[in-house]
């Protein structure tokens, strides 16, 4: 994927730097991990520093040092987060600012206007979200206003000039509703020419996976090839690779960072808590294998365990081996691809991840979908459920 600021491969995984940095990390230290693509919250940056200080400093780049790609999400996704503040419209979503209770109204046409300013690589539709949870008219009319709300932004996009430097991506709405997401993906394909990529949205909330898991694969079949495919809000190793076998090529998620400063390392054979006791007298690296300055430099269990949550150094050091993890997730899923072994990395890579707690039903459903049975030759079981790792070795 070819952006303003270099080069990103896909599949890729993207940070989030909400406020304009990763928790803990500068903006050399990212870069320094390989990683080419971070998030930044438009919201948020709208509100503080706000557009004047960004303006002076000649973007978000700029602003925070950064080198490489940028997207911006819309603000969609605060309608949801911060809804006891928010008012819906049709003209826009109109906010009671959480700092200082001042009455703001976002519309699609300022959304697209801050992310100008911003300077994002990739800037979001503003898009009507609701939870993932909701059930009833409201996800209709959602979706609906999503659609809308896309013709006002493709077209401000269209009188603004940036369209050389900055890429509009689209958001597919509807809920879990399969019915919805046909009529919302049909639309935006008459769209198609107005926008750069296509995001999934709505999900991630807490539905089901085996539910879930069907919606990516619906939007999946239906978005061109030719475009990138984001699926917002995904962070589980386990989930990020059933989605690039569906066929997303971008994804988001503040888990690697936040469940660093919980004090849980990920690794190939499952995360791993390191304020367990067990962890105390362990001299050994985090993995012997990872390349990240965590590892590398032999910063050892046995420290970690001991600083974990009290020191922030300890925190510094597992968000770095985090980034790295994810980094390495997808770089081995692209080899992959590239090699024509993908079934095989997805084979090995759950067996080691899982070990003997057993495979999610659902990841076996969603990647025999696809062709790729994980049981064969093999004598691993499935584990019934969500199958989120959190019982942490």
């Amino acid at each position: 994927m070819k952006l303003a600021h270099g080069v990103t491969m896909l599949p890729t995984f993207m940070p989030v730097a909400t406020q304009a940095a990763i928790k803990g990390l500068t903006s050399e230290q990212v870069e320094s991990l390989g990683v080419s693509l971070i998030l930044n919250n438009t919201y948020h940056l709208n509100l503080r520093p706000g557009l004047q200080v960004l303006t002076a400093a000649g973007g978000a780049h700029k602003f925070q040092g950064w080198n490489r790609n940028l997207l911006t999400d819309s603000g969609g996704f605060q309608l949801v987060s911060l809804s006891k503040f928010t008012t819906i419209t049709e003209e826009g979503a109109l906010f009671e600012s959480p700092f200082t209770g001042e009455p703001t109204m976002l519309t699609p046409e300022e959304s697209i206007s801050i992310q100008h300013t911003i300077g994002a690589d990739i800037i979001m539709q503003l898009d009507d979200v609701v939870s993932s949870l909701t059930v009833g008219p409201r996800v209709a009319e959602a979706m609906e206003r999503s659609v809308r709300w896309l013709d006002r932004c493709i077209a401000h996009h269209d009188r603004s000039g940036k369209k050389d430097k900055q890429n509009l991506f689209a958001i597919v709405q509807g809920g879990l509703d399969p019915e919805l997401r046909d009529r919302c993906l049909d639309e935006m394909m008459k769209r198609k020419e107005g926008v750069a990529g296509f995001a999934i949205g709505g999900l991630s909330g807490g539905e089901e996976k085996d539910v879930f898991w069907r919606v990516i694969k619906q939007c999946t079949g239906k978005l061109p090839e030719d475009r990138p495919r984001y699926s917002m809000g995904i962070g589980f190793a386990e989930d990020l690779l059933v989605c690039v076998a569906l066929g997303v090529d971008m994804a988001d998620c503040v888990f690697p960072t936040r469940t660093a400063r919980f004090g849980v390392a990920l690794t190939h054979g499952g995360p791993l808590n390191l304020r367990l006791s067990k962890h105390a007298k362990d001299l050994r690296p985090i993995d012997d294998s990872c390349p990240c300055p965590t590892c590398r430099d032999g910063t050892s269990r046995a420290v970690l365990h001991h600083t974990v949550t009290h020191e922030t150094a300890a925190a510094h050091a597992l968000t770095l081996h985090n980034i790295t993890f994810q980094a390495q997730v997808m770089a081995r899923a692209r080899a992959a691809i590239l090699n024509g072994t993908f079934p095989d990395y997805l084979r090995s890579f759950f067996a080691e991840y899982f070990s003997d707690a057993g495979y999610p039903e659902w990841c076996v459903n969603a990647l025999r979908s696809v062709g790729v049975d994980l049981l064969e030759n093999s004598n691993a079981k499935v584990a019934p459920g969500q199958g989120a790792k959190w019982d942490y070795a």
